[in-house]
């Protein structure tokens, strides 16, 4: 059985328990869609079907999912790569994104030294938008969708 990379809510759920029910009946033990759903509840770390179905949104607006290629800035320096990672934050509206980039970024102005990174995480509004300002002002990172 695969999980999804989405960020968890009621659909990606029942989504994964209608994806056990077929596995288990192609393996020959069948499985009841309320068994399925609360099998996955308890994989997902939830008592039950009933806390799942009462903390989780129906859907989450999801500005970016695992293995988009992004483009966009980091501390006003341009940037490229690969989402590996999506968390939804507990306001539910903000996203902790991490990006996998192609060519590593120097993330200090200094002219005594540098540091590059090759991956960054960040978190973003459903926009892109870091909500974190660097000294101009500016967001931290801004990203779309390559």
């Amino acid at each position: 059985m695969s999980f999804s990379l989405d960020t968890p809510s009621i659909l990606t759920l029942k989504s994964e328990a209608k994806a056990l029910r077929d596995e288990r009946a192609k393996a020959g033990t069948p499985l009841t869609h309320g068994a399925a759903l609360e099998v996955i509840a308890k994989a997902h770390g939830f008592c039950d079907w009933n806390t799942a179905r009462a903390m989780l949104p129906e859907r989450v607006a999801t500005p970016f999912q695992v293995g988009w290629r992004v483009k966009g800035t980091y501390l006003s320096h341009p940037i490229k790569g690969l989402v590996v990672a999506v968390q939804l934050m507990s306001d539910m509206q903000h996203h902790k994104v991490s990006v996998k980039l192609d060519e590593p970024v120097d993330v200090v102005t200094s002219q005594l030294f540098s540091a590059f990174r090759k991956r960054l995480t960040s978190t973003l509004d459903i926009y892109g938008v870091s909500p974190a300002r660097t000294g101009d002002g500016q967001p931290q990172m801004r990203l779309t969708r390559e």
